[in-house]
């Protein structure tokens, strides 16, 4: 099978590369990424020559549809995602999230190719914070965010080509990731490498906003459980059950570190920041033998700290731009 992933070099499109080649040995891998800041190609340094690696834009059809012809399936992890950037300059947004995944709909149906699309559970807006209720797949969608907005668009397209076109698509909504490779600016590395670095964690608003987390590599596996037993078509949700507020997160991370727990800076809240986000994923079990693994959520998180401490030299570069960023917002 040749597989082409759009983002490959990003946080989650890494670990996916890697996921596959440990456990499928006769997948062959392209990968294309722009190599925004967020895409990093020392992630795939070490498996370099067990991968094709492309630099390109997806929204350029000239670059998308000649890989897209020569591929078996399409995981398109591309996507421009922190939240602060979208709000200060959200064109980029519109570019990759919406643009470019239309090209790929347009390349994937012109050539006959199966798409995955991996999408996020920001779509679906908030959930109240003390309260039962869990995103699924009928839930409306209500984005918050320019990021949101645009994830949600590129959704409702993917959606459309299945209907209109006939593409045999799948999309998937994830709960928060967490794992090695993830960018700086996110809230666990950021914290990670802020106490690493000498400084102090930081925290939007109060702290309470409620996040659903669960390991990258569940998550990868579970893209793979949709692919080989998921329905064209349909829409699955991946989430592990982890609920826990930024602040406990942060208080964590800092216990693990060997840091007070009050180590920690309150900062003025973003804009539009969802108080809680919340996963229900029978759907995605009752169609799969998917379960979550790594549910050990103490555990992970160690063994993130560890990788960070053993990485600086892939961090340390974004870091100072990553920080003139935030002091500039």
């Amino acid at each position: 099978m040749k597989v082409l992933v759009p983002g490959g070099a990003g946080f989650i499109g890494s670990n996916f590369v890697r996921l596959t080649l440990r456990t499928r040995p006769d997948v062959e891998l392209t990968v294309v990424d722009k190599l925004t800041y967020a895409g990093n190609l020392a992630s795939l340094d070490d498996i370099a020559g067990r991968i094709t690696f492309v630099q390109g834009d997806i929204a350029e059809p000239g670059v998308i549809d000649p890989l897209v012809a020569d591929a078996d399936l399409v995981v398109n992890f591309a996507a421009e995602s922190h939240n602060d950037n979208a709000l200060r300059v959200p064109g980029p947004f519109v570019a990759t999230n919406l643009v470019g995944t239309f090209q790929l709909l347009e390349s994937v149906k012109r050539h006959g190719v199966r798409l995955h699309h991996i999408s996020t559970d920001e779509v679906y807006g908030d959930l109240p914070v003390n309260s039962a209720e869990r995103f699924t797949a009928e839930t409306p969608y209500n984005p918050s965010s320019p990021y949101a907005a645009t994830k949600a668009g590129a959704d409702m397209l993917v959606r459309a080509w299945v209907r209109s076109f006939g593409v045999a698509a799948t999309i998937t909504n994830c709960a928060n990731n967490y794992g090695p490779f993830q960018h700086v600016e996110k809230l666990i590395p950021r914290t990670i490498t802020n106490l690493l670095s000498g400084g102090r964690a930081k925290l939007y608003g109060d702290g309470d906003n409620v996040r659903d987390w669960i390991h990258v590599d569940d998550h990868n596996r579970a893209i793979w459980a949709v692919i080989d037993q998921g329905s064209t078509g349909e829409t699955y949700l991946i989430g592990a059950g982890d609920e826990m507020t930024n602040r406990a997160v942060v208080g964590l991370i800092l216990e693990l570190m060997g840091h007070d727990p009050d180590d920690f800076d309150l900062v003025p809240d973003r804009a539009g920041h969802d108080r809680r986000y919340a996963i229900d994923p029978s759907k995605l079990e009752a169609a799969t033998d998917w379960r979550p693994e790594l549910t050990d959520f103490r555990a992970g998180l160690a063994s993130t700290i560890d990788w960070y401490k053993a990485n600086e030299a892939w961090w340390h570069p974004q870091k100072a731009a990553t920080e003139a960023g935030y002091a500039r917002a």
